[in-house]
């Protein structure tokens, strides 16, 4: 078996850092253009030069997403961008785009090219039409079912990516454009609203469909396919795709953080517990605040298996604050305040190393003035905290009651 990459998402420097800390692989970023997701804070080139030697110092990769479906006026600047991601030694781009696709073998055939979910692979004849394009990788449409990607698989040599874990689309493969009639915002060039998960009232001419304050939206479940990782690293998947270039630095580092656990724990044993199952799930719903689903998994899903009845989001575990250091002498830690806590409160510490450790606060000092306060109310504040075991830099606190 074949050591399988887990490729995660990051919408910004600070967020790529920690998703590499917590144990991906390889993150994928979206530069300020050519990217599918415009709300992100997203990366200047100088950023993807940063990330790229703080990855490859560690054995990682860093891919950039060029995954729109470009219009003439977008082209004008592909050529000069390629050349800036070639000289920040970027590892791999990830198109949807014969033209920008060509463009990148012609311009920086040393990059490699990964071809876009966003391009509805769904058969290995696909698959060879970009393997004689000099692709290198294809990300398989979200809609191909598990007996579908060990047919593909007997069929090509290509590296296949398939996503385990984030957010769907109600259009196939993301090619949506309700954002642009109901907003004006072209999902596909970078500025989707996420129409569909809007609650809607249905009627039939006149007479309302739905209850009184029961409403319809078309939002996807998210997908969460924890228990085919194993089955995908036996079928000699490539790698395992996280979606979430949106979502939190805490996010991130619990999600990664699972799938690293469960990958590493299928390395080494050759099996997983259904304990062990139920525990990687429990601990993904503490970030995750979305109902999940397995996609299309087991084939083609109904409406109860995928859509919302409503739009019922659950709160998570709140995420309270950070480790910026740790003082073993004196067992001082620094923490930057994320969310609103005090004194009393019992939380959870949780790192790349450190195990899930609960904790009750007994004492906070705020950092400038050494004074002792009652409650962290403040964003990004600064503050001392006495903790009886090792923290490391990067290590995160939720609230636990």
């Amino acid at each position: 078996m074949s050591k399988i990459e887990l490729l995660a998402p990051a919408g910004n420097l600070e967020k790529a850092k920690i998703a590499l800390l917590y144990g991906a692989d390889a993150v994928y970023v979206g530069g300020k253009s050519f990217s599918l997701r415009a709300r992100a804070s997203n990366f200047s080139i100088q950023d993807i030069e940063k990330l790229c030697e703080f990855a490859h110092k560690r054995n990682k990769k860093v891919y950039v997403t060029t995954n729109i479906i470009p219009h003439d006026e977008d082209m004008k600047d592909i050529d000069s961008y390629l050349f800036a991601l070639k000289n920040a030694k970027v590892d791999a781009i990830i198109t949807s785009s014969l033209t920008i696709l060509t463009k990148a073998r012609e311009l920086v055939p040393t990059i490699e090219r990964h071809v876009s979910t966003q391009m509805s692979i769904t058969n290995h004849y696909a698959i060879d039409f970009y393997k004689d394009l000099g692709c290198s990788r294809v990300v398989l449409a979200r809609e191909v079912s598990y007996e579908e990607m060990v047919e593909i698989k007997k069929n090509t040599s290509l590296e296949l990516e398939v996503f385990i874990h984030g957010g769907m689309c109600c259009s196939y493969s993301g090619r949506c454009v309700m954002s642009n009639h109901l907003t004006n915002r072209d999902a596909n060039r970078g500025g989707c609203a996420h129409s569909c998960r809007w609650n809607y009232s249905l009627y039939q001419k006149k007479r309302r469909l739905e209850k009184k304050g029961v409403f319809f939206n078309m939002g996807s479940k998210d997908l969460m396919a924890i228990r085919y990782v194993t089955k995908l690293m036996d079928l000699g998947i490539s790698s395992l795709k996280i979606e979430g270039r949106m979502k939190s630095a805490y996010y991130l580092a619990t999600v990664v953080r699972c799938y690293r656990k469960l990958i590493d724990a299928y390395n080494e044993k050759h099996s997983i517990t259904e304990e062990e199952y139920l525990s990687f799930e429990k601990e993904i719903g503490k970030a995750e605040n979305r109902l999940t689903g397995i996609g299309f998994f087991d084939g083609d899903v109904t409406i109860r298996e995928q859509l919302y009845d409503t739009r019922e989001e659950h709160p998570t575990k709140e995420y309270i604050g950070q480790v910026l250091d740790y003082n073993q002498e004196t067992g001082i830690a620094i923490i930057e305040q994320r969310n609103y806590f005090e004194v009393g409160d019992v939380v959870e510490f949780f790192g790349p190393i450190l195990p899930n450790t609960i904790f009750q606060i007994e004492e906070i000092i705020d950092y400038e003035t050494n004074e002792k306060i009652d409650v962290a109310r403040h964003p990004l504040q600064k503050l001392k905290i006495k903790v009886p075991f090792f923290l490391s830099e990067n290590d995160m606190m939720r609230k636990v009651k």
